[in-house]
């Protein structure tokens, strides 16, 4: 298989980061005494943020650098200028020393911003900070300070190693923050069995997110499968792919209900099909065009998209979970590439949260549906057995009807452990143990159109995040996350308790990290607190990435488990309130309103 990047076809260059070096105006000897230093310290954050940091689809992220220090409003415009040419999304002011606030700063009103004030004793960048923070905040612009805990020396090029992790979290969050503008969010159908979160509010995509909404029937399905609008080439070879590598499991269903080996065969012709059709719905295919259908080579500039499928589409046609599986995975037919983000179900506000995770991760993520919390006592009665080590308060299961993706298998590796990886990383035999991990069941009894659901377990040992973006009248959207862990238990206990809900689809069974406090006293309390029916799990414990992208687009966080020393915020957010970080967070983002109102 070959790595395919930047292979999604999406509409605009990708944005770049500017590094705003400040400086003090005054000629005649100050400023000329510190622009060296100063540039030095662009281009140190240049270059970390260049080597470190990739943009989703595998590019590097680019910085570009203002022509000169900036020491008065003419060479802020000038940098301003640059940037806008350039394409810069995001913008990071570093200094060494004193600078005029109001002439220096970026007023910039949508661009996600960070200072990074030298602590240095010779001359005063730290007072800058402060004094271009209070700028920054009485003028409505929110700012992320970043000042490292210890004196350097003037000149000293090194990057603190928590200066380093504070520009990283911030610039990853601000890219995501950019990539997500002028993008389009796929309806692919309208409302799934009633559930509110396939509703696309138009005011959230538009003012929180900066994107539109796009709205296709799914009816288009059935059009381009019967006039054969897709790369006919590509599907004899997605075909044989799927063949070859997609092995089918088990069929539980009644015999007066289980479709034929003929109506099978059909049923994985049409979702390879479908898989195809909905890739190109979301973002084009130039050989469209050549077969004379120029607008639907185009497609919708889809950053991420959702398809209804039940009940309209499953009563008659074979759901979406081969589809929406393989999608959302980092590789097909086609090699190992970035994996796109396909709702089951349509669900708006989880595909939101998918993209969120991925964008900060770079990787994969689990669809699924918070099923059932498992305590102790529950497990003994219906098992005879008794959880232990990281399940031993309880568990909760993740599972849903067979939609998601196969890096969720947990076989690919990283250090030696289980993990889900940006798709640069992964290698051709850990696709081959994701395949072979997962076993294609014929779909159950009330898919009555047919269809192949996944079937695998999700390895355990993985450190994972979940969480869910939710619309609350008259708040607007909240986001709620759980750090934890994936879970091996005896096959034994999984085997009993998944036959209880549906031995056919994949499941991923996690614990969250307790606190002891508020909802994090128990997995009982992450359970109930939860405020939907789905969820996305990202890897790795990404929870200050969330909160720090969150407070970027002015969406609280209403439940999490991170550490206070991890968050990190806007220097605004303190002044409405220190001692309770969840409520003042509710009145910053009241306060300032939505990135794009």
């Amino acid at each position: 298989m070959n790595h395919s990047v930047a292979g999604n076809r999406l509409v605009g260059a990708m944005p770049k980061i500017g590094i705003r070096p400040a400086i003090d105006g005054r000629r005649g000897g100050i400023r000329e005494s510190l622009e060296d230093v100063t540039m030095n310290m662009a281009k140190a954050v240049a270059e970390l943020l260049g080597s470190q940091l990739r943009h989703s689809n595998g590019l590097p992220v680019e910085c570009v650098i203002a022509d000169t220090c900036i020491g008065g409003v003419a060479e802020a415009a000038q940098a301003a200028s640059k940037f806008e040419k350039e394409g810069v999304g995001v913008s990071i002011t570093v200094t060494p020393s004193w600078c005029y606030p109001l002439e220096t700063i970026d007023t910039h009103r949508d661009m996600p911003k960070a200072i990074w004030g030298f602590n240095g004793t010779e001359r005063p960048g730290a007072v800058y900070l402060a004094a271009a923070n209070s700028a920054h905040n009485q003028k409505g612009l929110p700012v992320f300070s970043i000042y490292g805990r210890d004196v350097q020396d003037m000149g000293d090029g090194t990057i603190p190693a928590d200066v380093r992790e504070k520009l990283l979290s911030f610039a990853k969050a601000g890219i995501a923050v950019a990539t997500m503008r002028g993008k389009s969010y796929l309806s692919l159908g309208s409302v799934s069995m009633g559930i509110a979160g396939c509703i696309a509010d138009e005011g959230f995509f538009q003012q929180y997110l900066g994107m539109r909404n796009e709205y296709v029937d799914m009816t288009e399905f059935v059009r381009r499968m019967e006039l054969g609008i897709y790369d006919q080439e590509e599907y004899k070879r997605a075909l044989q792919w799927t063949k070859e590598h997609c092995r089918e499991g088990k069929d539980v269903n009644p015999a007066h209900l289980k479709r034929t080996e003929e109506q099978k065969k059909a049923d994985w012709e049409t979702v390879v099909r479908m898989t195809l059709i909905a890739r190109d719905l979301m973002v084009g295919n130039p050989k469209l065009a050549k077969m004379g259908y120029g607008e639907e080579a185009l497609g919708r500039n889809a950053i991420a998209a959702g398809f209804q499928g039940q009940r309209m589409w499953t009563d008659y046609y074979p759901n979406g979970d081969f589809m929406e599986a393989i999608l959302t995975s980092s590789f097909d037919w086609n090699g190992i590439r970035e994996a796109y983000i396909l709702s089951t179900e349509n669900d708006t506000l989880n595909a939101v949260t998918m993209l969120f995770g991925h964008l900060l991760t770079d990787a994969a993520q689990i669809f699924a549906d918070v099923r059932t919390y498992w305590s102790p006592d529950a497990v003994k009665r219906v098992t005879g057995h008794e959880l232990t080590g990281l399940a031993r308060h309880g568990m909760i299961h993740l599972i849903n009807s067979g939609p998601a993706a196969l890096d969720g298998t947990g076989r690919q590796r990283k250090d030696g452990k289980a993990a889900m990886k940006p798709f640069w990383e992964i290698t051709e035999q850990e696709v081959k143990a994701c395949l072979e991990a997962t076993a294609w069941c014929p779909a159950v009894d009330f898919f009555r159109g047919g269809g192949f659901s996944t079937d695998y377990q999700t390895a355990g040992g993985m450190p994972v995040t979940m969480a869910r973006l939710n619309l609350i009248q008259g708040l607007g959207p909240v986001l709620q996350l759980a750090e934890g862990y994936t879970v091996d238990i005896p096959q034994e206990i999984h085997d009993v308790l998944d036959e209880r809900t549906n031995s056919t689809w994949p499941t991923t069974w996690f614990v969250p990290e307790l606190t002891g406090k508020g909802v994090f006293r128990d997995v009982y309390s992450v359970m109930s607190a939860w405020g939907s029916n789905h969820c996305a799990v990202s890897y790795g414990h990404i929870g200050s990435q969330l909160i720090t992208l969150a407070s970027m687009l002015r969406i609280p966080v209403s439940m999490h488990n991170v550490a206070e020393e991890r968050i990190f915020r806007p220097s605004a957010w303190s002044a409405f309130g220190t001692a309770d970080l969840e409520s003042a967070d509710f009145r910053a983002c009241t306060q300032f309103g939505p990135l794009y109102k």
